[in-house]
């Protein structure tokens, strides 16, 4: 073949492919009548358990919207499937994924992954592209203040996670013969984004009340150990213990304080439905107070599920080795219902106008009410904590959900 010839050739195979490319829909990936959600998650890991959790709330929300007809777009109705990678809990992982799922695969839609620290490494690629992702599991209020205009996230910032467990010590503070500015609390937080956001919104909250902030401990991302940390809080008596280290730093913290026998008149913490510390430690994790995004005793309800119970009895149903649903599970499924919702009053594929219609969102899930501001995050719903009781969840704050007063102070160890 001629010089001459193999340049025509090569002419003529650019410019069929640059035709194909802009016959083919540049705006979603569609296989016939399914739409392409992509998602990198926590298979393996650090975050795979709450990886779990994620996925098993992804494809609830999918089967449960396909099994009523999916969603209607341009006058036609859509099924949803979500394209999954194992991210490894690895952020440069995760951003290579979201990379290989925009260029390689053509996914213009996004689910978010487990944690701020990967939602942090992928929201810039989707950014990038153009790509709107919504995502339930990445509370950091540092994904919020980048100017971000594709993120959307269903879930309640981080710094709200605890802060409401500073409150409710100080409103109870007169049943152990203190002022609020009396009490004295102790920290206990991962050195992730997450975690240290948590810890902001606590020392402002015990700011406020005056409260003295005794141990202020950065835990680091492997956490294995505590006990340095549990020293100083059975020499220095604080009187309320925040812990914040994931799935890991929740069982952690039960464990070892149990067999150090530490006494706090408060312990609250993250994570506790995720590690299943109800089930593995028994009646040794009661009266710990557990941040929660939701709870089946809510008065949420929509049109997929049903009531925040309905959605648990569903859960359940389709995942029997759940006794305790984790908030996990249920944030990411309502991820993929406001996509639903989103995509049904664009009526079109267009990134542009598919996120106008999420930056618009007002909506009511079973997981709560959801309304983004400019900036991304959801101002719409409050977190909630319950308290472990005879190794059930009882919601005890905010007061409009509270099934009962909290236990407060939480019995010593020589006295259970």
């Amino acid at each position: 073949m001629s010089r001459h010839t193999k340049f025509l050739t090569a002419l003529t195979c650019g410019v069929a492919v640059a035709g194909f490319m802009m016959s083919t829909p540049a705006n979603a990936k569609v296989e016939g009548d399914t739409i392409i959600l992509g998602a990198a998650l926590s298979f393996t890991g650090k975050y795979s358990t709450n990886g779990k959790h994620t996925k098993n709330g992804y494809d609830l929300a999918v089967k449960t919207v396909n099994s009523m007809g999916g969603v209607m777009v341009g006058g036609k109705k859509y099924k949803i499937k979500v394209q999954y990678y194992d991210d490894e809990s690895t952020p440069a992982r995760g951003a290579q994924l979201v990379e290989r799922l925009v260029k390689q695969d053509g996914v213009k839609f996004m689910l978010g992954p487990y944690s701020s620290g990967m939602t942090k490494a992928m929201a810039p690629v989707t950014e990038k592209y153009g790509v709107p992702m919504v995502e339930g599991n990445g509370a950091s209020r540092s994904l919020f203040n980048k100017g971000y205009k594709y993120l959307f996230a269903v879930l309640s910032t981080s710094e709200q996670y605890l802060a409401e467990s500073i409150n409710l010590a100080a409103q109870r503070a007169g049943e152990i013969g203190k002022k609020p500015s009396d009490l004295k609390v102790a920290l206990a937080m991962e050195n992730d984004p997450f975690s240290q956001d948590i810890r902001a919104g606590v020392l402002e909250d015990a700011k406020r009340h005056g409260m003295k902030v005794v141990i202020d401990d950065k835990l680091p991302k492997e956490l294995n150990d505590m006990t340095a940390t549990l020293t100083k809080v059975k020499a220095l008596r604080p009187d309320i213990l925040v812990v914040s280290g994931h799935s890991k730093g929740a069982a952690l913290a039960i464990r070892q304080s149990t067999e150090m026998k530490v006494d706090v008149s408060m312990l609250a913490m993250t994570h506790c439905e995720a590690a299943k510390v109800h089930e593995k430690f028994k009646a040794n994790a009661d009266y710990t107070l557990c941040a929660t995004q939701w709870a089946e005793t809510m008065s949420y309800k929509d049109k997929w599920f049903g009531t925040a119970k309905q959605f648990g009895d569903t859960f359940r149903a389709a995942f029997p080795d759940y006794g305790v649903i984790p908030y996990q599970a249920a944030e990411s499924a309502a991820s993929v219902l406001v996509w639903v919702d989103a995509l049904a009053r664009a009526n079109t594929f267009d990134q542009a106008k598919v996120r106008d219609a999420l930056a618009a969102t007002e909506m009511q899930t079973f997981y709560g009410n959801i309304k983004f501001a400019p900036t991304g995050q959801n101002i719409a719903k409050p977190m909630a904590l319950r308290q472990i009781v005879g190794g059930k969840y009882k919601v005890v704050a905010p007061s409009k959900w509270a099934e009962q007063p909290v236990i407060f102070p939480r019995p010593n160890w020589e006295w259970r």
